[in-house]
């Protein structure tokens, strides 16, 4: 009896380990082989990522963000691919993960649109940091280009933090993107003032001025016959440094030659005209 008992045993024993421990030994050696090459695949993977990187010379901040995510998603990939060679029902898994992103995606719609826009700013570059930009309702040089959000400086010195779909999803002027730019001036003088006097002094102002360039020429015409006064156009080139600078000093400048010159500047007046009634 006991030998038949020691067999049955044994021949269980054996049974067991033919119909689970083996195929379950195997499984598990391959789903750790799946993700060891799996990580090593992945990590290659990134590699060459931050290789390409580095050739588009992209922002560092986009780029390690970039890696992130792609590192997440490729390790999904190899989770999910051991955890099928384990026999788990990964549809069904991936069917939750699915769903678990739709409701992440639509709870965190305007989070996802600033990061949207934050990658193109950082992908196009319409501005970079140190550019003196207006967007998104407000004007200020730019501090930082982030993911989701932009951290202007106004000209008094308030840090302002837009986020980067308003910026995107607006127009954006930014004064530091060319070398150069023109100052665009508007001078009245008096219709009883000599006219050809004040242009040839506007014009000599122009010449006397270092920091104008040559090129583009500066112009300095007629442009108005308006109510009060006969006005110039006063357009040099110039740095684009120098713009505020030439811009007030030409303008007092003109006030206290013209001064000097008695070339009135005038200022909008109203005759009033009294009838008196002719008494009966």
């Amino acid at each position: 009896m006991e030998e038949k008992l020691s067999l049955f045993s044994a021949s269980n024993i054996e049974g067991y380990i033919n119909d689970y421990a083996i195929p379950w030994g195997i499984n598990i050696a391959m789903a750790i082989a799946i993700y060891v090459i799996g990580r090593l695949v992945v990590g290659f993977l990134l590699s060459v990522f931050r290789r390409l990187m580095a050739k588009s010379k992209y922002d560092n901040m986009l780029v390690d963000f970039l890696e992130s995510i792609l590192s997440a998603i490729l390790m999904l990939f190899v989770i999910v691919a051991s955890l099928d060679q384990l026999g788990v029902d990964t549809t069904s898994l991936v069917a939750i993960l699915g769903a678990a992103g739709l409701a992440i995606g639509l709870s965190l719609q305007d989070s996802l649109k600033n990061f949207a826009a934050g990658v193109m700013l950082l992908v196009f570059k319409p501005f970079k940091a140190g550019d003196f930009v207006e967007a998104a309702g407000t004007a200020g040089s730019v501090k930082k280009i982030g993911i989701f959000t932009s951290i202007l400086n106004t000209p008094d010195n308030k840090e302002i933090i837009v986020p980067n779909g308003k910026i995107y999803g607006d127009n954006i002027t930014n004064y530091s993107a060319k070398d150069t730019r023109r100052v665009d001036m508007v001078v009245g003088i008096g219709y009883d003032a000599d006219l050809l006097k004040a242009k040839t002094i506007l014009q000599e102002m122009v010449k006397e001025d270092e920091r104008i360039l040559d090129e583009p020429a500066p112009t300095v015409a007629v442009s108005e016959l308006a109510d009060s006064s006969v006005n110039f156009v006063v357009r040099p080139w110039v740095n684009s440094p120098d713009f505020w600078a030439v811009k007030w000093d030409f303008t007092e400048k003109v006030k206290l030659r013209f001064d000097e010159e008695g070339i009135s500047i005038p200022f909008p007046q109203m005759d009033v005209h009294l009838h008196k009634a002719d008494s009966e």
